[in-house]
Order: structure tokens, then sequence, then C-alpha cells
């Protein structure tokens, strides 16, 4: 098994770093695959809106000038996902957002690639806005059928400069209790794979309120 996690930071070794770092222990302890994807500092281009992913249906945006179609790949491959970000004006830092809205446009028109994984959000922050952040990202996990590992309170670690959130004695477990859990769904998720069939997957149905 293995868990892939998205770290949206511009600082390939900041806090968020130092969170994944911590869950990734844990998962690792129960033998599962932790890899980190380090995508805050490149050049993402937002949705464009073209529809081309429904289209084509070849799990791929119709932006091919980033690295955006190769992680698709790896979360698809992966039996769990985590979704990373610090925190930029109480919110997603717009490359981490550029890179969630595609991701998951893709996965959406293409029978729902991420459909049942194990999945997670995490923020680091260095005062407020960590509640905004972490509730923006659990939409794109729940609107993806994704089975969401918790811990003991939300999902965020208090940190400024690089490191200090290590010093968050109760964010650092939060971590710790999140990668436990995690591995411990992933597991039951693995264990039941052939005794337990989940429920079938279903075409959306799209309804607006303008007539």
């Amino acid at each position: 098994m293995k868990v892939v996690a998205i770290n949206g930071s511009p600082h390939k070794k900041g806090n968020t770093y130092h969170a994944l770092t911590e869950i990734g222990k844990q998962l690792q302890e129960n033998g599962i695959d932790f890899e980190i994807i380090h995508l805050g500092n490149q050049m993402i281009h937002g949705c464009i809106a073209c529809g081309g992913c429904g289209k084509s249906r070849d799990e791929k945006c119709s932006i091919s000038t980033d690295s955006v179609n190769e992680y698709i790949q790896q979360m698809k491959l992966a039996d769990g996902i985590i979704l990373a970000s610090p925190v930029f004006y109480a919110g997603i830092p717009g490359t981490m957002k550029s890179f969630l809205d595609r991701a998951f446009y893709v996965s959406s028109n293409n029978n729902n690639l991420f459909r049942h994984k194990v999945g997670a959000a995490v923020v680091a922050v260095r005062r407020t806005g960590g509640s905004s952040t972490f509730d923006s990202m659990n939409h794109y996990l729940n609107y993806s059928e994704m089975i969401l590992a918790t811990s003991n309170y939300w999902n965020i670690i208090h940190g400024r400069v690089a490191g200090e959130v290590l010093q968050d004695a109760e964010g650092i477990q939060i971590m710790e209790i999140l990668g436990r859990n995690m591995a411990w769904l992933l597991k039951m998720r693995e264990q039941t794979a052939e005794t337990l069939v989940g429920p079938e997957s279903v075409d959306k149905v799209f309804t607006n309120f303008v007539r």
C-alpha cells in the first residue's frame, strides 16, 4: 500500500513538510509506503474550464505545460492521498488551488479516479486561517467520495519559521494520530476488498435553479 502527500507549500522543507513527515513516520511504521510530492514552488496554471478532460476521457488535463497530469496518475495509483497546505490570506495558496481544481476535475470527469481512496487534509499555519483552509481542502475529498481519515482535533499545526511546528505538542499529536488512523483505515480497506463489495458508482445528477 502507498500514500502520496501533496505538499502545496512554496518551501520544500517548511512547516507543511514537517507536518507530513510526522504522519509519514506512523504510516511507514505500519508498513505503508509514503511519498511527498512537492508542487508548491512550481508554475501551475489554473483550470481554464475548457471541458477537455470530460471530452477526451483520457485521465488528462488539456493543459500539458506542467506536471499536473503526472501527479494525477500518481494519485490514481495510490491507496491514500494527503492534501497539505500552508495558509495564504486565510486560504489555500494559488498554486495549490490551481492544482486541486484541475486534478480533481479530471478525476470527476474520468469515472472518479480517487473514489474510495483514504484521504486527509493537513494545514500548517502561523496564527489564523487554518480552519477555513482545512475546510476548503476537505471539499475536494468529500466531493470525490473518499474515505476521510481523522484525528483527535482538526488537522492543523502551528508554527512560523521552518521546523517551529515541532514545538506544537498538540499539533504533533494530531499528526501522529492521523497517521495511525489512516494506516488503520487503509488496512481495513485492503482486508475487506474481496469480501465486502463497495457501493456501486452512479452517474452524477446535475441540476440548476435558473429556468
